[in-house]
């Protein structure tokens, strides 16, 4: 038996490696608790900026073994949407609501 050699392109390999990481993404997402470097791909942030705000106590973990930390999705997604802009249409809402009452008084 002879095996054939294949060869793949480049936009191939890409589109593979592309494919995997959405795939990683995926399997992140559906994680209830990540890990440190899952953490990073999950959120965007740098390692280096993740150990800050560890470090500063800014974003919530827990380090059970006093190693490893370990970070809970909700927690981390609640963390990132903390800190809220408001809309330009609920900070007129918030004037238009303000002016009348105080007209109320």
């Amino acid at each position: 038996m002879t095996m054939k050699k294949t060869l793949i392109t480049q936009h191939d390999f890409l589109s593979i490696v592309n494919m995997l990481a959405k795939i990683e993404a995926k399997i992140i997402a559906s994680k209830p608790i990540l890990t440190f470097n899952e953490v990073v791909a999950y959120t965007g942030l740098s390692k280096s900026y993740l150990y800050k705000m560890t470090s500063a106590g800014i974003i919530p973990y827990s380090k059970p073994n006093g190693k490893q930390l370990y970070f809970s999705k909700d927690a981390i997604d609640s963390w990132l949407m903390s800190n809220k802009v408001k809309t330009q249409n609920e900070i007129d809402y918030a004037a238009i609501t303000h002016v009348g009452l105080n007209r109320a008084k």
